[in-house]
């Protein structure tokens, strides 16, 4: 029997996902944890321990370190909550282009009860609040993984011309891209050319500050920018000085600051979202299901998609009896694994080694049960953190 911990709320249709594979929850020693935005600490990291699944795709509350030292895999969900972004996305656009927050703002403060004067009083203003299309206009999206090429898509369908930088763009996400995106060669050019830059990054150290007065420079006089990715993707007070000085004329970000606030609240050039990206039911349902189906096929056959940490591996069962070895990549390794096998006179009808940086799991179908005693003797190899019996 499996196990398993939450943290944060975790949707019940991915806990009955569990549930119906007969998992059980455990909160002291589990083999999976869930959990969303929950800063894991070193005490999280329990014996039995063998994967944490992120319902969401930022991990840098994960100490990914320590949980591949420990032989722990780190799953996300990505794509999970693509498509809640990309909404956000078209309305970050608009919001920044229309007037709308400003204009709402100030009919909300139109105290007049005569319907002639209210009518005179609108059409009076409206001028005020004059925005422009987006039709015809560039957007700039940095990232193309699965929020940005969904963006792409439904920005093309609006009309706008769309210029698309991703060095580390992958084959699945390419294929989503619609024709129309021109590939920017480097993130110069998609800034001088967008009046319009949307940031899908995630954080890591060569993305924190992406966007800072180094790039800023280059920004088209009059741009808006947009950032539902990572707060520390984006240098807030670099941003505020080209705010000043009209070097951008929008920032829409769903990570408030105190500076960020302060100014939003003298000028409608900043309009602040809490951290609503993510949040849809749709999304945080999607996001658990995933969650749930990567513990479920991780534990049972050893099956690795959409980890941060760890390569990904699949095999066909071949037999009922499973092994998965978590190890070092170094030489050596796995000739000692098969000959500990080997000297229990037990066949190999198939097997996988899949490798990731210094990290590596072997996967090996065998035609027996193994016995506790060739387990342990696997487990006795200096290079191997851990063995299992997959169920």
């Amino acid at each position: 029997m499996h196990t398993y911990k939450t943290y944060n709320n975790i949707a019940k249709e991915g806990i009955d996902q569990l549930e119906n594979y007969g998992f059980k929850e455990n909160k002291s020693n589990p083999d999976a944890l869930l959990m969303r935005s929950h800063e894991l600490k070193d005490q999280d990291f329990n014996i039995s321990l063998k994967c944490i699944c992120r319902a969401g795709a930022g991990v840098n509350h994960i100490p990914i370190k320590n949980a591949t030292e420990r032989g722990v895999v780190v799953f996300n969900t990505p794509g999970g909550n693509a498509n809640a972004v990309k909404e956000l996305v078209i309305c970050g656009l608009l919001l920044s282009s229309r007037g709308i927050i400003q204009g709402h703002s100030f009919t909300k403060s139109l105290d007049v009860a005569v319907p002639s004067e209210l009518a005179n009083l609108v059409e009076t203003n409206k001028k005020n609040f004059k925005g422009t299309e987006l039709k015809g206009k560039t957007i700039g999206i940095i990232g193309l993984g699965s929020i940005g090429s969904l963006v792409a898509q439904s920005v093309d369908s609006l009309g706008m011309k769309i210029i698309g930088y991703d060095p580390n763009i992958s084959i699945d996400a390419a294929w989503q891209l619609p024709k129309e995106v021109e590939k920017a060669e480097n993130l110069k050019y998609l800034l001088s050319n967008s009046d319009y830059i949307s940031v899908h990054v995630p954080l890591l150290d060569d993305t924190q500050n992406l966007i800072s007065k180094d790039a800023i420079k280059y920004i088209k006089k009059g741009a808006k920018l947009i950032n539902l990715s990572r707060g520390a993707i984006v240098n807030n007070s670099d941003v505020l000085h080209a705010l000043e000085a009209n070097k951008i004329s929008c920032f829409v970000t769903d990570f408030p600051t105190p500076e960020l606030v302060k100014r939003s609240n003298e000028f409608s050039d900043v309009i602040l979202l809490p951290h609503l990206g993510a949040s849809t039911k749709e999304a945080e349902v999607n996001c658990a299901i995933m969650a749930s189906e990567q513990a479920i096929r991780f534990l049972k056959d050893g099956e690795i998609t959409n980890s941060v940490n760890f390569p990904k591996i699949k095999l066909g069962r071949t037999t009922k009896h499973r092994l998965v070895i978590i190890h070092k990549d170094e030489p050596g390794v796995i000739g000692s694994i098969t000959g500990e096998i080997a000297s229990n006179n037990i066949n190999i009808p198939d097997m996988i080694n899949k490798s990731r940086d210094e990290i590596a799991i072997t996967v090996i179908d065998l035609d027996e049960k193994p016995s506790q005693n060739l387990l342990n003797s696997l487990k006795n190899i200096s290079s191997v953190l851990n063995v299992r019996i997959c169920k």
